[in-house]
């Protein structure tokens, strides 16, 4: 018996495919922003480093911990995940950030249109999974409110007063 023979879930056919897909999608995104606001959080310059920098602490956090929860309802599903790293820089499309120091109102931009991003296509999985495993799209639903709740937050220090 071969570990994909072993690894079964309570889905089949197209509604495994198309749940996996969403999962490994998000299981990407969230990989690339853990490791993107890593980077900002070593590299941040500025009268607002600090707060900026502890706040990127929170999202990376964040992100890992639903990475692997995405991960481990993929593999409950029998579809292995894949996080390697050259999965990740191959298919994230989220925003890039060039290496070397950042200030701290361009690191809060840029977390925006990352988030902004990861939440468009979340909400668009989130509709797909409804059609094929609500499991699973309660798991997205929780992690849209967490990124949108984060996303207002990032927003918020680019508010003039």
């Amino acid at each position: 018996m071969t570990p994909k023979e072993r690894i079964t879930g309570a889905l089949n056919g197209a509604d495994r495919d198309a749940t996996g897909k969403a999962l490994q999608d998000t299981l990407v995104e969230l990989v690339d922003l853990h490791l993107s606001a890593k980077q900002a959080h070593w590299n941040v310059v500025g009268r607002f480093f600090r707060d900026v920098h502890l706040q990127l602490d929170e999202l990376v956090t964040t992100a890992r911990d639903y990475a692997d929860s995405v991960a481990e309802r993929s593999a409950a599903l029998g579809v292995p995940p894949d996080g390697r790293s050259g999965t990740v820089a191959g298919e994230s499309n989220l925003p890039k950030l060039d290496a070397g120091w950042h200030a701290d109102r361009d690191v809060v931009e840029y977390i925006v249109r990352c988030l902004e991003t990861t939440i468009h296509r979340l909400r668009a999985r989130i509709d797909e999974t409804d059609k094929t495993d609500q499991v699973t799209q309660d798991l997205l639903i929780a992690l849209a409110a967490k990124l949108e709740e984060s996303h207002w937050m990032w927003q918020a220090q680019l508010a003039d007063s």
